[in-house]
């Protein structure tokens, strides 16, 4: 299974792995270990495939929803749900994945469970930030998108089609815009 990353973050595209979410049949991508495996290798979290075993892909199921629920209620403008916050929390105090620098670059090894940590400590940089954009909801169908420019900052500038060096300045055009100031309008790519 070929899974794609159009977030910019990893914890924002594993939300994706529920593919037509409001649709009569969505399309679980990590319901099994091997699928689960799978994804943490194309998303660049892990070097080789962990072997997940039969609790993996609940736990990660579990995770995502809670990602998902922590997206929807920034993306709404409201208070971030408690028991997210709580399993997001959870997830992120345990081990991380281990990177291992060697002569041909870096290695990153380690099990489901530390994957899941490195996943749910990339949403906490995402929630954590107040400068989360709120954008219009992408149709149905495509339910990672809604998520698109949601990235951290760092991924923002890359998302929109913006230098990174630029970044300052985008977020300066883009706050004279939300209050009424008139400013040039940046495309994105």
């Amino acid at each position: 299974m070929r899974h794609v990353f159009p977030c910019g973050t990893p914890a924002l595209d594993f939300v994706g792995t529920l593919q037509a979410r409001r649709g009569q049949t969505p399309d679980e991508r990590i319901g099994t270990p091997g699928r689960l495996d799978t994804w943490f290798v194309q998303s660049g979290l892990l070097d080789k495939e962990p072997g997940s075993d039969a609790a993996d892909p609940r736990a990660a199921l579990d995770l995502r929803e809670a990602i998902y629920s922590l997206a929807q209620a920034r993306i709404d403008d409201r208070p971030l749900p408690a028991g997210a916050v709580t399993a997001v929390n959870r997830q992120a105090t345990g081990a991380p994945v281990a990177a291992c620098l060697r002569p041909g670059g870096a290695r990153r090894l380690g099990t489901a469970s530390q994957a899941l940590t490195d996943l749910a400590r990339e949403a906490v940089e995402v929630f954590a930030g107040e400068e989360w954009p709120r954008g219009s909801r992408a149709p149905p169908s495509q339910s990672y998108d809604r998520f698109r420019h949601g990235a951290r900052r760092a991924n923002r500038a890359a998302v929109s089609g913006i230098a990174a060096d630029g970044h300052r300045r985008w977020t300066a055009d883009s706050r004279k815009r939300r209050d009424g100031g008139s400013v040039h309008v940046c495309r994105v790519r």
